[in-house]
């Protein structure tokens, strides 16, 4: 929207003429972290039993590593390097340093996979309240019964919340949902970390070793190999939040410098992350061997009501982090309807709206209302549609892992520092460049690989399960 728009919506501007920054290194804080913390902190466990305790852990202290320095080099590239503007999107700071087509096609994969993420935390959602009533179920009829159920109603259900969340008019506004979402992820990954605890120290821990999984009579050196591969993008992808990075920093206020905040964000984000992910992984893998789960609460049964506190938890954080990704797409439509029609009230005029004795302001947009209700809606139907859709989260993240996260930071940089062709430095950053692209592309041969299988059991709009 434009700057008049978003004056009504947010209540004042910036000194650009857009909508106030408000944030600050605790609320950008909380954005990374309902980022980063999705629920694949609980596959880690599974990660980890496919590489053993030496490669696994070892892969999950990298990439977190290669993440934070990759977060600050981009943090730096906030602001254009002469005239000192902003650059509101991820797209705008790699056309501002690296001109060319380049933004075009950061813009294609950033939002793709945006678009790919809001889906899957749909699904995977749906999934946790399904298994809340199939647990209620197991417990009232004991695990011998048929508790099968539809996936749908509740893919419904939270299109219909999110309907209703997405009319928040930009992210500056969202803090107060990404820190209950943040809330929510430490809480559920807590759950699972003691309930690995608790089996471990007790001496009820399965069989582990330091190559993960081994090969034998059930389990073939190819599948063994593609295994690895998804593992170590599972971890990798679940490490990357440079995605929405840029849209975050834009948040902040303008002092202390955006890049200095963000740094000081990114790095406690990152901590918080990886202290989790290596609490939940280790544990859980010490727990539930080489054979945990994807899901590292689904190696638990009891107590019933924590697991289910800890799924209930699950979908509250994904009805964030479904914004906070939703976001920077809800924008750059919204941004590209009132730069076609500026003119038209539809597209740009808010309605102020009060409402009780406690006189809740807020503003409507007719755009806004109407677009953001198809996207809901859409992003709900490919979903009961596409109920193997996580698998193809699997290669969009694979995909868009190499270039979001590690080429065009690195790219930025040298351009930004002049970095000369052919010197040490710049060949180290290459080799960096180089490693992980080829991760990214094991990891994506190993998603066609686990989608291809998918394919053969694929039902549209299952119903139960």
């Amino acid at each position: 929207m434009d700057a008049q728009a978003y004056k009504v919506a947010d209540g004042g501007v910036d000194d650009d003429g857009r909508s106030k920054r408000t944030g600050t290194v605790w609320t950008a804080s909380a954005h990374i972290v309902t980022a980063i913390v999705g629920s694949g902190v609980l596959s880690l466990a599974w990660g980890i039993a496919q590489l053993g305790w030496i490669t696994g852990v070892s892969t999950l202290l990298i990439f977190s590593s290669i993440s934070l320095y990759s977060s600050g080099l981009l943090a730096d590239c906030y602001r254009a390097p002469l005239s000192g503007n902003r650059n509101h999107t991820y797209r705008a700071a790699v056309k501002t340093y690296l001109g060319g087509r380049k933004h075009k096609i950061c813009g294609l994969v950033q939002y793709v996979l945006l678009v790919g993420m809001v889906v899957g935390y749909t699904i995977t959602a749906a999934i946790s309240m399904l298994t809340i009533r199939k647990s209620n179920c197991f417990q009232k009829r004991g695990h011998g019964a048929q508790c099968k159920f539809s996936n749908n109603p509740f893919m419904i259900g939270i299109g219909i919340v999110e309907m209703f969340l997405s009319q928040i008019p930009n992210i500056h506004k969202l803090s107060w949902l990404s820190i209950i979402a943040a809330i929510m992820s430490v809480s559920y990954a807590g759950i699972g970390m003691g309930l690995a605890f608790t089996k471990a120290v007790l001496g009820h821990g399965e069989t582990t070793s330091l190559t993960g999984e081994e090969i034998g009579p059930n389990l073939t050196a190819a599948d063994k190999t593609w295994g690895m591969f998804s593992a170590i993008g599972n971890i990798a992808f679940a490490c990357a939040y440079l995605q929405i990075l840029i849209e975050i920093q834009d948040t902040l206020k303008s002092s202390p410098p955006e890049n200095k905040v963000m740094k000081k964000a990114n790095v406690i984000a990152t901590l918080t992350a990886t202290t989790l992910y290596m609490l939940c992984g280790c544990f859980g893998y010490a727990a539930l061997g080489n054979h945990a789960p994807g899901n590292l609460l689904a190696g638990f049964y009891k107590p019933f009501w924590l697991v289910d506190m800890a799924n209930s938890f699950i979908v509250v954080h994904l009805l964030g982090a479904y914004q906070v990704m939703a976001q920077p797409v809800f924008y750059v439509i919204e941004s590209w309807a009132s730069t076609r029609w500026p003119k038209s009230k539809f597209v740009t005029k808010e309605y102020p709206v009060t409402i009780g004795k406690n006189n809740l302001k807020f503003s409507v947009n007719l755009f806004r209302l109407t677009w953001r209700t198809i996207f809901v809606v859409m992003a709900t139907l490919l979903s009961m549609a596409l109920p193997f859709f996580n698998e193809v989260l699997g290669l969009l993240g694979a995909l868009a892992y190499w270039p979001l996260t590690v080429y065009f930071p690195l790219e930025m940089y040298i351009a930004q520092k002049n970095i000369k062709r052919g010197t040490s430095w710049w060949f180290g950053l290459q080799l960096l460049n180089l490693v992980c692209f080829l991760a990214a592309l094991g990891a994506a041969c190993s998603s066609i690989h686990g989608l291809y299988k998918a394919l053969h059991t694929y039902k549209p709009l299952k119903v139960t399960q």
